[in-house]
């Protein structure tokens, strides 16, 4: 029996399932010097390695999600876009203060935002041309007044509700039909003495020097042809003579005419005491508006000389147009022919001091 070097049989079994084993792992070549090592699947190698990227993977998620619940659970970072300020105009420093930039809560101003607005208040009474006024006021392309907002008990009913109100008219966020686009230059209302101004004069008056709010005193000169209106418009009240309805003011001469027929009869004995009354009111309201920016106007200043306007138009600081206003005046010509008892009206004035406003007239421009 042959044996090799090892003292194997090589035709055994044995010796054969060694020997293909031996040139599995490895050859030698030739020269003896290089051993190759057997080439591996493509397959496994591929595998091996999507493994170990999912595993990677897996590894940078939890990693991550980390993060983000340890920020979630702490202090959120908020960043606020700083707005930049808006400048006042080239005015007098004194001037500024009455300059504001409101931002309603009701729309955004957009190019207009850095538009500034004047913040006014028409200050009258009944019958005065107040409503004719506003009128041409609101024909102004950028002048707003929202008209006698406080003719509501409600909202004049305490401090708090008056400066409320007042609040949201001067933040542009009292929309009524006088309410201009977003680029209002100037805003405010009418408000009449007898409406809880004077009762709450302190709060108002600290108000409007806190706001910056201007005042615009419109008052008549003539106050016996005020009284005829006040009682022609108490009588329109309650017979409504214009198809049933009341108007205060009317936009057509036939319906100026209808009212104009009816003529007052007026109590002489307090004739005089009613003169004085709105006298002193409107004396007291000069006095405790005295600190507040304002104009005094009068009607009949206003009737004669148009002009007027223009120098409203420069207390508010807006461009100057020419105002205009529908409405037709009721009560023309000499008061002798619009009172039933003149007579006796004149008698009662005579060598008062009121006896002036028994001659005085005008004439509409």
């Amino acid at each position: 029996m042959v044996m090799n070097k090892e003292g194997l049989n090589p035709s055994s079994p044995f010796e054969q399932k060694r020997k293909n084993m031996v040139d599995d792992l490895c050859f030698i070549t030739k020269d003896g010097s290089t051993i190759k090592p057997p080439k591996k699947s493509p397959l496994v190698l591929r595998m091996v390695v999507l493994l170990f990227a999912m595993v990677c993977g897996v590894y940078m998620c939890s990693i991550c999600m980390r993060q983000i619940n340890a920020r979630s659970n702490g202090r959120v970072l908020s960043v606020k876009v700083v707005e930049r300020p808006c400048e006042v105009p080239v005015i007098q420093p004194s001037e500024k203060y009455y300059v504001h930039f409101p931002k309603p809560k009701t729309f955004a101003r957009a190019e207009c935002a850095c538009n500034p607005v004047q913040y006014f208040v028409i200050l009258s009474t009944q019958r005065s041309g107040s409503g004719w006024f506003e009128t041409m006021l609101n024909s102004h392309i950028n002048i707003s007044s929202n008209g006698e907002i406080f003719s509501n008990k409600v909202r004049r009913s305490n401090a708090s509700s008056i400066v409320e109100t007042l609040d949201k008219i001067y933040n542009l966020d009292w929309l009524t039909s006088a309410s201009k686009n977003e680029c209002t230059a100037a805003v405010g209302l009418k408000w009449m003495l007898n409406q809880g101004l004077l009762q709450h004069h302190v709060e108002i008056v600290e108000y409007f020097k806190s706001k910056g709010v201007s005042a615009i005193f419109l008052f008549r000169r003539n106050l016996l042809r005020r009284m005829i209106s006040i009682l022609a418009n108490s009588y329109d009240q309650n017979a409504k003579p214009l198809n049933g309805t009341h108007k205060s003011h009317v936009h057509s001469p036939q319906e100026a005419e209808i009212l104009a027929r009816y003529k007052p009869e007026i109590n002489t004995t307090l004739l005089i005491p009613n003169l004085r009354q709105v006298e002193e009111m409107v004396t007291r309201s000069l006095e405790y508006f005295k600190s507040t920016r304002h104009i005094i106007l009068y009607y009949e200043d206003i009737i004669k000389n148009r002009t007027k306007l223009l120098d409203v138009q420069d207390f508010l600081r807006v461009p100057r147009m020419d105002l205009n206003s529908r409405q037709v005046k009721i009560h023309k010509g000499s008061l002798s022919s619009q009172v039933q008892n003149w007579d006796e009206v004149e008698k009662t004035l005579n060598g008062t001091q009121y006896e002036s406003f028994l001659y005085e007239d005008y004439k509409m421009s």
